[in-house]
């Protein structure tokens, strides 16, 4: 797996179309492999993007409506063909756990699969895990849903001209970096702060604090834009949002890569949620199509 990197599995909302499968997300992290909303057909387009079912360690579901979730049974399935070597954490919306419960024993199958379920049940839930912390934040669709994002602790960055100077270099940088000090030579004298990396997954809402709190900040923030501007009313009624409120939100709070999807498939010209979104956030603009892949870069 790639250190730190998006594959979009699937971009449509709803109903599929001939060149877009239902929803499926899958982030790489530093050996982490997190699904996101696998919806009807994930599995094979896991095949297509070459992830395997022994990558993931994590799924995370924002809400229970079949776009998001349908495709789970076949990903448990195979994750337990393919005899996963690690226990699978698997967190989504405690007022849908009955459907979890449906989706995870949805056929007869040989389940030798460990999935561990993590129901949310509060509107703030945070995780801490080896390499970051997990959070889960309520947004307002017409059932329970909850968005994600992942916080990488603030750590230092290494200048090397520094390192230079003091003569540090090789397996000396490693120690210096595990104590702290060495030789004389402290470690802030030659790093100075890097801010943790941030990662936001925000799908079926409209607008509302959720969407903020999760955004905030973010290097990559993947976000449903299901409508455009001329249909706002629809987005309101059901519970969506336009590419420009998804891109306002970017420009607010201070995205660095803007990732559209979920998309309605009343629309057929993937470049109009484009221009609507880059008239409002001026960062880096991606209108995920199927098997898109985004780098989170350091």
């Amino acid at each position: 797996m790639s250190p730190r990197e998006l594959v979009v599995l699937g971009t449509s909302s709803q109903v599929p179309t001939r060149e877009r499968n239902h929803n499926g997300y899958f982030l790489t992290w530093d050996g982490e492999g997190i699904l996101f909303d696998p919806g009807d057909g994930t599995q094979r387009q896991m095949v297509r993007a070459g992830v395997a079912a022994s990558d993931i360690t994590r799924i995370c579901l924002t809400h229970f409506h079949g776009d998001h979730c349908l495709g789970l049974p076949g990903v448990i399935q195979r994750i337990s063909l393919d005899g996963s070597p690690h226990d699978v954490q698997a967190y989504f919306p405690a007022s849908g756990e009955v459907y979890f419960d449906r989706l995870r024993h949805a056929s007869p199958f040989y389940d030798a699969a460990v999935i561990t379920k993590r129901p949310i049940a509060s509107d703030m839930f945070v995780e801490q895990c080896a390499r970051f912390s997990l959070e889960a934040h309520r947004l307002d669709h017409g059932i329970e849903a909850y968005g994600y994002r992942l916080i990488e602790p603030d750590g230092r960055r290494m200048l090397p001209d520094r390192l230079r100077e003091r003569g540090i270099a090789g397996p000396d940088i490693a120690a210096l970096q595990r104590a702290g000090e060495l030789n004389g030579v402290r470690l802030e004298d030659v790093s100075e702060p890097r801010r943790g990396q941030r990662f936001a997954f925000v799908m079926d809402t409209r607008l509302c604090g959720g969407v903020e709190t999760l955004a905030d900040g973010a290097d990559v923030l993947v976000i449903e834009s299901t409508y455009l501007a001329e249909d706002e009313g629809l987005a309101v009624a059901h519970g969506h949002l336009t590419a420009g409120q998804a891109a306002k939100v970017a420009a607010e709070c201070g995205v660095g890569t803007l990732v559209l999807t979920h998309f309605s498939q009343r629309y057929d010209d993937p470049s109009r949620f484009r221009r609507e979104a880059e008239a409002f956030f001026d960062g880096e603009v991606v209108v995920a199509e199927d098997l898109t892949r985004v780098r989170i870069r350091g």
